[in-house]
């Protein structure tokens, strides 16, 4: 049995096991075939398009598992869209992927302009691409083995560059700095506005973004990207009209909060004013808990900006810190997860024995609480799971309560 025919009749192998076989299968180069099964089997949940073309080849795992979804491309295949509608272009709408890599995001952006060149400095990552791009049939694409600064100084002005700059150090440690990465986005921030009307800069979602907008000066949009409410992705675009402003408060930034198909959008000013004009509505102390709570979901936690959402909604914190809201009435269209609350009490050890009895399994979060969620579950004697929820928080009078919840269906 040859390679190929191996990869095939092993595609849903496990992998460990395979790894086993190498005697079994002198002809089979057995370590291109396991990444080969291994990747193709985490591109059917990560990127199910590609893994239902014959012929695609993938990376080392380390790379696959950096990649972006299929679900976080199209979305930047979607923004690269409207940025270009968004202006007058002289001649071709153009793209440049300054960090290639796997290649993913280059293939969905890269349908929605007249040019595009990826760029990778690794000749294996770049040889890859070169074959997958055939069998995805990409029109109108270059690619270019090189290292990005360099070919960065030889550009001639583009509509859009992009940067997936690496966030890990010479020892394989991870990074969420922006300067810390590589390339260093903020040392080369004026050669990229000069070569582009827009940039657009991928960066760890465990970076502080309103630092990296405060450094940049000339962000005008914020993308904060969940997947399964999971955050997964930070992008930035850059514009060189925000550098050109000489006012910093008169800057005013876009902020995009996604979670798989919802989007909460607000526009988000200077710091200071954001701060001085905007405050979270917080839930008056004299009155009982009403009858619904929320947990904003991971994009909305990664932005901050929790006063937005008591503008936006008709919910109050149920304190300053909480970031848990709580309202009279079902507000369904809730950017996060929903409950019902069914009771809530002080931890007061008479009232505690009372309200959780009979609850034997519950869903345990803590917000602003002074204790870990194994040391409540063990205070409480209360097993995993289940449809009860328990929130475990401090009101805006320092006094420690559990909501009980069930979600809404």
């Amino acid at each position: 049995m040859e390679t190929p025919e191996f990869i095939r009749e092993y595609a849903n192998a496990d992998v460990k096991t395979l790894a086993l076989l190498g005697k079994r299968f002198p002809k089979v180069d057995m370590p291109f075939a396991i990444n080969q099964i291994q990747g193709r089997q985490l591109a059917k949940t990560k990127l199910p398009m590609w893994a239902a073309i014959d012929g695609i080849i993938y990376p080392p795992h380390l790379n696959m598992e950096q990649c972006s979804s299929e679900q976080t491309a199209v979305y930047k295949q979607k923004l690269v869209r409207r940025l270009i509608n968004s202006v007058e272009v002289n001649g071709k709408t153009s793209l440049i992927d300054l960090t290639g890599g796997f290649g993913v995001d280059f293939s969905y952006m890269s349908q929605v302009v007249e040019t595009a060149c990826y760029v990778e400095r690794n000749e294996q990552l770049c040889s890859i691409a070169e074959q997958n791009f055939k069998r995805l049939r990409l029109k109108n694409v270059m690619l270019k083995n090189k290292d990005s600064i360099e070919f960065l100084q030889t550009l001639e002005p583009q509509t859009i560059l992009f940067l997936d700059p690496a966030r890990r150090n010479a020892n394989g440690g991870k990074v969420v700095s922006i300067e810390d990465c590589e390339p260093n986005v903020l040392a080369l921030r004026d050669e990229l506005m000069s070569k582009s009307q827009f940039v657009i800069v991928k960066l760890s979602p465990m970076l502080d973004w309103h630092k990296a907008v405060e450094q940049l000066e000339c962000v005008f949009e914020v993308h904060i990207l969940s997947v399964g409410n999971e955050c997964k992705e930070l992008l930035l675009v850059l514009s060189a009209d925000e550098m050109a402003k000489n006012n910093k408060s008169e800057t005013k930034i876009r902020v995009f909060c996604v979670n798989d198909e919802q989007c909460f959008e607000y526009e988000r000013n200077n710091e200071k004013e954001a701060n001085s004009s905007l405050k979270q509505r917080i839930f008056d102390m004299n009155s009982p808990l009403p009858n619904y709570l929320y947990e904003p979901n991971a994009s909305l936690m990664k932005a901050g900006d929790y006063a937005q959402i008591t503008e936006r909604y008709d919910v109050a914190a149920v304190s300053a810190n909480s970031h848990l809201f709580i309202s009279n009435h079902w507000e369904r269209n809730f950017p996060g997860r929903q409950f019902k609350i069914i009771d809530y009490c002080s931890l007061n050890k008479k009232e505690l024995k009372e309200k959780i009895a009979g609850i034997t399994q519950a869903n345990i979060s803590v917000r602003n609480f002074p204790m870990r969620v194994e040391e409540l579950r063990k205070r409480l004697k209360i097993k995993d799971g289940g449809e009860v929820y328990i929130f475990a928080t401090t009101r805006q009078n320092k006094e420690y309560i559990l909501i009980i919840a069930k979600k809404v269906m």
